[in-house]
């Protein structure tokens, strides 16, 4: 007989955030995918659209995934793609973590989130000055009001999903919908 903790698994964040002192916006997505959590690495899904969403607000070229061929002809290194990507994020002034350090998951499904230990934000709020906190989808905005916001006392714009499991929004009209809401270019 199957029980309703079937499939279910208690997990760790298992990564750091992406910030420093110049910091001025939050990019808060709601926990690791199973892909994430293999990489070590934020949207690590080459399917899910923030990094090339993230480049095209920040007028810069879109990082390499791991494998990727770089201009010498040479495949991107999984530490590659992942230092490209945080020189971007840290170049144009946007820190990146999630909502949840841990909690219980099916697989990658944000609909089967239950019993949330959420982030100790403070480790990005005591040190950067956030002036803006974005959401990526509405169960990180969800999370964010009933966990974060009144330790930040910043309310979250929250943006449509850049997951791949968000297809009613198309590359084109993410990126615009995420460019209009905040001035990527004062960063």
């Amino acid at each position: 007989m199957a029980t309703s903790d079937e499939g279910y698994q208690h997990i760790e964040h298992g990564f750091e955030p992406v910030f420093d002192e110049c910091s001025r916006v939050l990019v808060l997505g709601s926990f690791p995918s199973v892909l994430s959590r293999a990489n070590a690495f934020y949207y690590g899904n080459p399917q899910n659209r923030f990094w090339r969403v993230m480049a095209a607000c920040l007028g810069v070229p879109v990082p390499p995934n791991e494998g990727d061929l770089l201009a010498g002809s040479e495949p991107a290194t999984l530490d590659a793609s992942i230092a490209a990507k945080r020189f971007m994020l840290l170049n144009g002034g946007v820190a990146l973590w999630d909502v949840i350090e841990s909690c219980d998951i099916k697989g990658s499904s944000d609909a089967s989130i239950r019993n949330v230990v959420p982030a100790h934000i403070e480790c990005i709020t005591d040190v950067a000055p956030i002036e803006q906190v974005i959401c990526n989808g509405g169960t990180a905005g969800r999370l964010y009001k009933r966990y974060l916001q009144e330790r930040t006392g910043l309310p979250a714009i929250v943006l449509p999903s850049t997951s791949p499991a968000n297809a009613a929004w198309r590359l084109e009209r993410l990126v615009e919908r995420w460019r209009e809401s905040v001035d990527w270019v004062a960063l």
